[in-house]
């Protein structure tokens, strides 16, 4: 008996022993072994879970008293049996836990799981990323589902000398109870048979923390029993089978900010938020960074918020400011990064020279000199290391891993050798963006027979998908080439570039490219490049910006180059590019004035394309002029030249100027009010759209569409247009994105559903 209450074995053998029964007997009514109920007896083992009790109160026949007696006693058993190495002692909460909520919900469900049988969990993730954190909050929460202990046991995986499988099975089996004179009996081969059998017989919850690899943990994972095992580790734990598994990145902006608060004050966040979401923002949302830089904040209350924002804003030095006490960023990086393999180490480190968020394997190939399925294989040890994320079919660094890895790049190699790999990268992506490029361009088309590449470029769409991937890389590069002055690569680039902007309009940096391109052309003298190139930045500052007024001085510029140059498609091109900005700001005399001169300039050049387009143009502006029959007979005699010169077409253009027309005419029709026959053509618009698979055209399609319907007296069609606008992407056109939600929030609100005019 301790502290007046009956221990579990002695109560046993009493109740036992009253009604006449042996073990043997108690063992053949009760199912339970008759050396499981000597061990209880003799207390050399902890008390058994529920289950067993009532299976042994069965036996007794015990009536409700006795029976809530034995249980009492399994109970008071557990309490004192689970306590003598401190592995079962969980570290103080952390009051300002934040942010999993997804992570948590699952890890919760997870445990109602194993209310029935064994249930393994991993949580993985960067260093820093929470991982400990998380599993403890979470056990708190479910520990009341585990009557017969949680144990917490700390692998040591990033030690330098973590403790073996065979030595951790009998340090867990200790803090389970088990008698060293069990042990004995069972001997080294037996220990994990024996493990299995303590946990089998329990409701459990283990949390073993920082687990080096498959190997070390695999023995201490349970075989039967309702037992939650949670697992974390930087390591994805790839190699083990029937796991649910969790994968953890940095916080969401807004979680981010809300644990720096919680840390440094409500009131001291709240009086500087621009300030702390710096802060967040240069911790790149890490908890362990933001733990860090919220501790510096709030141990020195004479800083301002916006004093720390400052100090992290310097990349050099802002790993070692996230340094509190015996807390370094720094040093938690460095345990990941020892144990990777020179190769992987090297390829860490050359990953920092990537400019855009993400890497693929190419990139990483082109990088370190390896063969693309090396490449690949070393990329994933990272991954598996936790020291990368992957998105899609790309890798990511976080922001403070990728500081870290240049920092050690810097250590390891040599000014040269990182500039060596640096243009080789570079090189590879102006190359390949060059080819990419040329899928849309009716003077190439597909790469040449000879080119061989490390990307599958075997198709326009295939180009298209690798220039959007890689944008934040090529351009990166770009920007490089025209700094080093390598102003006929930079042409050539943009050039290549010039038919596949149509395909991702509001990409966002267009005009940037086609500067570059206009300054690098300027830079070699040659004037016909100049003007070209300042043709494409007209068209990219009026469409792509939205800026029709200033693309206007763009488009002078390129006729005063392309007069130099005497080149009239040039001077056209100005032309028509004016006429276009002239339209959009409602100034149309001066618009049909640019297109009166652009016809004249593109027939004496025999530029069938800008025949095209000029014709198309004008159309347009009899629309806008509010001369709508004459502008549906100028959209058909758009389409009528288009087929009578569609072997001079390029394809790409040939369907651009269909939907146009098309587009155009339904706007003339509603123009006339003829709702019904706009639907028509609108929808027609909407299916060529789809055929190219581009964005924003469609977005355009769909407003003028839902538009048409509403107009028609067809809410819940226009409804349904306006949603698929909404919903297609950032690649669709933003102003009519937006058109579309005021369409929709004056549906719901059941406001106007009259005709609108949407521009052409």
């Amino acid at each position: 008996m301790t502290g007046g209450r009956v221990a579990f074995g002695a109560l046993l053998r009493e109740l036992r022993q009253a009604r006449s029964l042996t073990i043997e007997g108690l063992s053949e009514a009760s199912g339970i072994s008759v050396r499981g109920i000597g061990d209880l007896e003799r207390d050399r083992r902890a008390a058994p879970q529920r289950r067993t009790v009532a299976a042994l109160a069965d036996g007794l026949t015990l009536g409700e008293a006795e029976r809530e007696r034995l249980l009492a006693a399994a109970r008071g058993g557990r309490s004192a049996a689970y306590r003598p190495t401190g592995v079962r002692s969980f570290p103080r909460a952390v009051d300002d836990f934040t942010g999993r909520d997804r992570e948590v919900d699952r890890l919760t469900g997870w445990a109602e799981e194993a209310r029935e049988r064994p249930v393994l969990v991993a949580v993985s993730g960067a260093p820093g990323a929470g991982k400990t954190t998380l599993a403890l909050h979470t056990a708190r929460q479910v520990a009341g589902d585990f009557p017969d202990g949680q144990l917490l046991v700390d692998l040591q995986g990033t030690h330098e000398s973590p403790p073996g499988p065979a030595e951790l099975v009998v340090t867990v089996l200790k803090a389970l109870g088990t008698s060293d004179r069990d042990l004995s009996n069972a001997g080294p081969q037996g220990h994990e048979a024996l493990y299995r059998q303590v946990l089998a017989e329990r409701r459990m919850l283990v949390v073993l923390d920082n687990v080096l690899d498959e190997e070390q943990v695999r023995p201490l994972l349970p075989g039967d029993g309702a037992v939650l095992v949670v697992m974390t580790s930087r390591r994805m734990l790839t190699g083990l089978e029937a796991v649910h598994r969790l994968w953890l990145g940095q916080l969401t902006p807004e979680a981010a900010g809300t644990l720096l608060a919680a840390i440094v004050g409500a009131d001291r966040a709240g009086a500087e938020p621009d300030a702390l979401a710096d802060v967040a923002a240069r911790c790149g949302h890490l908890p362990l960074a933001l733990r860090v830089a919220g501790n510096l904040l709030a141990t020195r209350t004479g800083w301002t918020v916006r004093r720390l924002a400052d100090r992290l804003a310097q990349e050099d030095r802002r790993l070692g400011v996230l340094s509190a006490g015996d807390v370094r960023v720094e040093a938690a990086f460095d345990l990941s990064y020892r144990q990777l393999t020179p190769d992987a180490a090297r390829m860490f480190r050359l990953l920092s020279l990537v400019p855009g968020p993400e890497a693929s394997a190419a990139c990483a190939s082109r990088l370190t000199g390896q063969e693309l399925f090396d490449a690949e294989d070393t990329l994933e040890e990272l991954v598996e290391a936790g020291l990368l994320g992957v998105g899609g079919k790309a890798y990511r660094l976080h922001d403070l891993l990728r500081l870290y890895a240049g920092h050690r790049l810097e250590e390891h190699e040599s000014v040269d050798e990182v500039e060596r790999s640096r243009e080789a990268l570079y090189r590879w992506l102006l190359e390949t963006a060059v080819v990419a490029g040329r899928w849309y361009d009716p003077d190439h088309g597909a790469p040449p027979a000879l080119w061989r590449g490390i990307v599958d470029l075997s198709s326009a769409e295939r180009a298209k998908e690798w220039l959007q991937a890689e944008g934040p890389n090529w351009l990166a590069a770009l920007r490089a080439a025209s700094l080093a002055g390598r102003h006929a690569t930079v042409v050539e680039v943009a050039e290549a570039l010039h038919w596949f902007s149509d395909q991702w309009i509001f990409w966002g940096h267009w005009a940037e490219v086609f500067g570059l391109g206009a300054r690098s052309a300027e830079a070699l003298g040659d004037a016909l490049a100049e003007a070209t190139q300042l043709n494409y930045l007209a068209w990219a500052t009026l469409l792509a910006e939205a800026r029709p007024r200033d693309s206007l001085t763009i488009s002078a510029r390129a006729l005063t180059a392309a007069v130099r140059a005497d080149d009239p498609s040039q001077q056209a091109w100005s032309h028509q590019y004016s006429a276009w900005a002239h339209r959009l700001l409602n100034e149309i005399d001066e618009a049909f004035r640019h297109s009166d001169e652009a016809a004249v300039l593109f027939a004496r050049a025999d530029d069938v394309h800008g025949v095209l387009q000029v014709t198309l143009q004008r159309a347009i502006l009899f629309d806008r002029a509010g001369r709508a029959q004459e502008a549906i007979e100028a959209f058909r005699e758009t389409l009528g030249f288009l087929e009578e010169h569609i072997g001079r077409i390029e394809p790409h253009v040939a369907t651009f100027t269909r939907f146009g027309a098309q587009l155009g005419i339904g706007t003339a029709l509603s123009g006339l009010g003829r709702w019904e026959e706009a639907v028509t053509q609108f929808g027609a618009a909407l299916v060529i759209s789809r055929e190219m698979t581009n964005t924003a055209v469609e977005s355009r399609a769909l407003v003028k569409l839902g538009d048409a319907l509403l107009a028609a007296g067809r809410p819940e069609e226009a409804r349904d247009s306006f949603e698929r606008c909404v919903s297609l992407g950032p690649d669709a056109d933003p102003q009519r994105v937006a058109a579309a939600r005021e369409r929709l929030a004056l549906l719901t609100a059941g406001g106007d559903q009259g005709p609108r005019r949407t521009p052409a």
